[in-house]
């Protein structure tokens, strides 16, 4: 068995805005990157287009939120606004249900043992979008819905999200927050966007919320992984890996005030390996989420994507 990668020209033609930091330039960074002969064994997969994308989507949002996404009728110059910093483009529905369809794919894949792990090099990103509503710079929660599916195709009872974009993902923490049969972490700068992810926001035991500080050092985030996350994860004993990885906790990033280097990505990567191979056979499907500075995010993906493929 091998590693996934979840790619797909739809995914460049969500066009949110010249200046957007969210831009398909990020795709294109990750795909340059991972063209090194290091990832020759990677297994490259065309995202699918699912016919039942819609249904797996109401997994997680009602159809009033579903409808201003897919139903919005725009021309190829035009630009529809969900929030401040969330827009729709011509291209950003076949995108959006591609990435579902992709995450979900890769669910199936990994869990049925037909690949060891998976990367879904996706894009709208997804952790911020709530059952109701899309926001920060996110349409569908593309690891919430993939984490649902696991349970309503294969009938998993515990599914561990793991999140260390430096945004909170309040989106995903919203869809589960009553659920004890999902795990999530987040480790994420504060105060920052969206403002969520205080330590006391525990929901039924199953949430985990570690802040982070501006200027926080590689060093102090492994001692709170170690401390804090890792063992609540442990302790679940998930069925199911799923990351919500975003990279913009690295010391470049535009968007975050955060120190990790690469080398922190592929600790993390590989602590996560350990516990999966622990706890589930390694069944781990990582879904790309933030990263803005176009260097390190394809630096950091390739750690991140390496230390899977030597899981």
């Amino acid at each position: 068995m091998t590693t996934l990668y979840y790619h797909h020209p739809d995914f460049l033609n969500h066009h949110p805005g010249a200046d957007h930091p969210e831009s398909p330039e990020r795709l294109k960074s990750i795909a340059h990157a991972l063209q090194d002969s290091q990832f020759n064994g990677l297994k490259k997969v065309l995202a699918p287009l699912d016919k039942d994308a819609e249904a797996k989507i109401r997994l997680i949002h009602n159809q009033a939120m579903i409808d201003r996404i897919l139903k919005t009728q725009l021309t190829e110059h035009d630009q529809h606004l969900l929030d401040y910093d969330t827009l729709l483009s011509a291209g950003s529905a076949q995108a959006a249900l591609r990435a579902v369809s992709a995450v979900c794919d890769a669910v199936d894949k990994v869990y049925t043992q037909q690949a060891k792990n998976a990367f879904c090099a996706i894009r709208p990103p997804g952790h911020h979008a709530t059952p109701q509503q899309s926001m920060g710079f996110c349409l569908f929660n593309n690891v919430a819905i993939a984490a649902r599916h696991a349970q309503k195709h294969h009938g998993l009872q515990r599914v561990a999200i793991i999140d260390f974009d430096v945004h909170h993902g309040n989106g995903t923490q919203a869809a589960f927050y009553h659920d004890p049969t999902v795990f999530y972490a987040s480790s994420h700068e504060m105060p920052h966007f969206p403002g969520t992810g205080l330590p006391q926001e525990t929901g039924v035991g199953n949430i985990v919320n570690v802040p982070l500080h501006a200027r926080e050092t590689g060093e102090s985030v492994r001692k709170k992984y170690t401390q804090i996350i890792f063992p609540a994860l442990r302790a679940f004993k998930p069925q199911l890996v799923l990351i919500s990885a975003g990279f913009d906790a690295h010391k470049d990033d535009p968007l975050g005030s955060v120190l990790l280097v690469e080398e922190d990505f592929r600790w993390l990567t590989t602590e996560l390996v350990k516990i999966a191979q622990q706890q589930c056979s390694g069944k781990i499907v990582s879904v790309l989420e933030g990263g803005y500075d176009l260097k390190a995010l394809a630096a950091s993906v390739a750690v991140h994507v390496a230390s899977l493929l030597k899981a």
